[in-house]
């Protein structure tokens, strides 16, 4: 199947995309040569355009074999196996790396015109090129929409070699492809004009999808509150998907700390939210680590890092919403919630702690002064012995809240409910309110009692 350009091919690849009946797409293009290809399928599916900025870091020496890739949002891919292989030193890596960002950011300039990126947090995203020969670009640009936290990933191209596309059903969830022939040596052989792609080209293009579709809905922009939905959080250089619900008047915001293993969508953490979003708590689930972080069990105990995610989330989210802050934190969540509120600058009003593992904040621990309760599963023996040798050394306001025959992921009939109840005194309690009375100190747990009135 031979194609007269990339405007034409970009119009058939159209036609099977939109069969897909995909809703609210976000169409994103390998630049230079798969924008004109994506602004087709664009308009199309009536979807907004973007580029997916990729940059793979190859081997000095062999420029073609890539030992990692770098992306927008500080996505950054390494192959340990290929640094090792090429004897590459960290001066080496550092070295094509800061070429690659210098280009990387020159391309983003000259594309974007100072427009932010579209978000993809929560999205299907379909990445769009015109054609692929080995497969590895393309493989990474995945990756980086997956770290970006779309929800769902869509490769479109129209012509690709069947080996790398065969490799690639495994990166996407849906492939597109409206030819797959043998004999493949390179994308250009099946295009009768394969001109290259200018960087004004590609600015123009995206340009002009910008006008005719706005770049998303607020929901999905991360630029400010809405009544429920997903935004980007913005933790340094790292952004993390997650998902806001502010209630009409909310005299706070619950911040979600998950534990390992976990992330925003955990129905444990949810079911606490919508209990404090129908008393009027606005919340924020959010991911504490990027999908590839996830996979790094090292990383998922880190708790100085995810403290400073949470730190640094807690700094986005004050730019959006003027209310106090308070956090819930569940196992690792919830010693990150205790490291980053012991901070010198912290000003967090409450802690929750569902299950937590305080003893992995330790060291910080007198240094907390947000009143904290914790609570743990009657049954879960071990979790509650160090939770009471964690509460004697906080010199804040905290109580242990017991709920009776609970295990650790309190899965019991009820249990889950009189931790959200729990939960709900405690932040409502130190949380300014019209008519509120100042809840009076109270250090300890007196033997290991129950949470003010409901755990």
């Amino acid at each position: 199947m031979f194609f007269s350009d990339r405007t034409s091919a970009g119009r058939q690849l159209a036609g099977e995309v939109s069969r897909l009946g995909l809703a609210e797409p976000v169409v994103v293009a390998l630049p230079r040569g798969g924008v004109p290809v994506a602004a087709e399928v664009a308009r199309a599916l009536d979807a907004p355009l973007d580029v997916i900025m990729v940059r793979k870091l190859g081997v000095p020496f062999q420029p073609e074999v890539a030992f990692g890739a770098i992306g927008e949002g500080g996505v950054r891919l390494i192959n340990g196996a290929t640094v090792r292989a090429a004897g590459l030193g960290e001066r080496d890596c550092a070295t094509v790396e800061e070429t690659e960002r210098a280009e990387f950011q020159r391309r983003l300039t000259s594309y974007r015109h100072g427009r932010e990126r579209i978000a993809l947090a929560g999205r299907t995203v379909v990445i769009v090129d015109d054609g692929i020969a080995t497969g590895s670009t393309a493989s990474v640009a995945c990756q980086v929409a997956r770290e970006h936290g779309a929800a769902q990933v869509i490769l479109a191209v129209p012509v690709a070699a069947p080996q790398a596309l065969a490799q690639l059903r495994h990166e996407a969830d849906d492939v597109v492809c409206l030819s797959t022939p043998r004999h493949f040596s390179a994308v250009g052989q099946w295009y009768e004009d394969f001109s290259q792609v200018g960087d004004e080209e590609v600015a123009a293009l995206l340009a002009e999808g910008a006008r005719a579709r706005p770049a998303a809905p607020a929901q999905a922009s991360g630029q400010g509150p809405t009544p429920a939905g997903e935004v980007v959080v913005g933790a340094g250089g790292t952004a993390l998907p997650g998902l806001l619900t502010v209630p009409e008047g909310a005299a706070g915001v619950v911040v979600f700390a998950h534990g390992s293993g976990s992330s925003r969508l955990s129905p444990r953490n949810r079911h606490v939210a919508e209990v404090l979003n129908r008393a009027g708590l606005a919340t924020l689930l959010f991911d504490l680590l990027t999908p590839s972080e996830a996979r790094d069990r090292a990383k998922v105990f880190d708790i100085p890092l995810l403290a400073l995610r949470l730190t640094q989330a807690t700094g986005w989210l004050r730019a959006q919403l003027d209310v106090r802050i308070c956090y819930f934190g569940a196992s690792t969540g919830a010693a990150a919630a205790l490291v980053a509120a012991a901070e010198p600058r912290s000003d967090i009003a409450a802690i929750v702690s569902r299950g937590g593992r305080p003893d992995l904040a330790v060291s910080r621990l007198a240094a907390v002064r947000a009143p904290t309760l914790l609570i743990v599963g009657g049954a879960d023996e071990q979790v509650l012995d160090l939770n009471r040798q964690a509460a004697a050394r906080m010199r804040c306001e905290h109580r242990i809240g017991v709920v009776p025959g609970a295990t650790h992921l309190f899965e019991e009939p009820g249990a889950l409910d009189a931790v959200a109840d729990a939960a709900l005194d405690w932040f409502t309690r130190h949380l300014p309110h019209p008519g509120a009375v100042p809840a009076s100190p109270t250090k300890g747990d007196g033997g290991g009692g129950h949470a003010p009135g409901r755990a």
